[in-house]
């Protein structure tokens, strides 16, 4: 199938899937939420299919799973993914968090993409890249809501550490303040986790970190080779292996619970390695083939894949820039 065949394909399969789990979760009266992300695969023969998603641990999505499988037979990708949560430090803080980085934990200055970063309030995530902003001056950082602000109680102004609370991070570790971000709000969907920090007067920054710079912004059409450095698994290669997924249910913890977001990118990592774990959320993907960046990582899942190592899920880079009025 072409890539318009494929998203026709989707359409319909992503119905029957609603269908099928609204009646198998009204017969069993589940109170937990229970889904299917429908998106787009790239095919060994260079054609298009169905990528189909579903949770480790819940019966029901695989159930739904293989019938949209049967359904549709070889041009559907199913894959387990795990449990998706964002990619911010979690789990032991401080040293023992630190320790376990590969990437860049600790002070640097310039500022450059890849080194911890974080809300005062938040513990670590990843400096994604630099923007600037339609009508407003100064050099912005881009990364994550969750990274960012961290908490609907954040408000603009507020500081922005590098490194990030969880890698030592205090006061005089200030680089910049919060200045905009895309709301997130508890049972509504979402595209996009993003959010930029005004980088402060005197602290340089070097954009050119570690592929020297970016070519501008390129959309995934499937099994692109990307590559993004983060503050904990460092630099990693990997491969997208579905784009336009729809329903990619996500944890964010007790304040905002599982967020459902549409039109994401997957990436699975190459050499049987992850592409991504708790700590680089916010780095910024990119085609190392042509400097292009073409997605924002914001979760990800430890287990699941074909590697079993977990997939990685991105914003598309167009869509943050577009809804933060920024341009790398």
């Amino acid at each position: 199938m072409d890539l318009d065949e494929a998203r026709t394909l989707k359409q319909q399969l992503a119905a029957h899937a609603a269908d099928l789990l609204t009646d198998r979760v009204s017969a069993e009266s589940a109170t937990a939420p229970v889904a299917v992300a429908v998106g787009i695969a790239p095919l060994a023969d260079g054609s298009f299919g169905v990528a189909v998603r579903y949770p480790l641990g819940t019966p029901t999505a695989r159930m739904v799973a293989r019938r949209l499988e049967a359904a549709a037979g070889p041009v559907v990708d199913v894959r387990r993914t795990g449990r998706v949560r964002t990619l911010a430090v979690r789990g032991p803080r401080g040293p023992v968090a630190t320790a376990q980085a590969q990437g860049e934990t600790g002070r640097v200055r310039p500022l450059r993409p890849g080194v911890s970063i974080a809300h005062q309030a938040v513990s670590a995530g990843t400096l994604g890249a630099f923007v600037t902003l339609d009508g407003a001056p100064g050099t912005h950082i881009l990364s994550n809501y969750h990274v960012l602000v961290g908490s609907p109680t954040a408000r603009t102004g507020d500081p922005v550490l590098q490194p990030g609370p969880a890698d030592g991070g205090s006061d005089s570790d200030r680089v910049g303040r919060l200045a905009g971000f895309v709301p997130l709000s508890a049972g509504e969907r979402a595209r996009v986790d993003a959010a930029l920090a005004l980088v402060d007067d005197g602290v340089g920054v070097d954009p050119t970190y570690p592929v020297g710079l970016l070519a501008g912004v390129a959309e995934a059409i499937g099994d692109d080779v990307v590559q993004k450095i983060g503050r904990t698994t460092g630099v990693t290669d990997g491969r997208v292996t579905a784009i336009e997924l729809d329903g990619v249910v996500v944890g964010y913890g007790p304040e905002l619970g599982e967020l459902t977001f549409d039109n994401q990118i997957e990436v699975e990592g190459s050499a049987d390695l992850p592409f991504s774990r708790g700590g680089d959320s916010g780095s910024l993907v990119y085609r190392p083939a042509d400097r292009r960046a073409v997605g924002l990582l914001f979760a990800g899942s430890e287990t699941g894949g074909e590697n079993g190592r977990g997939l990685t899920y991105l914003n598309p880079v167009d869509e943050v820039l577009t809804a933060l009025r920024a341009t790398l």
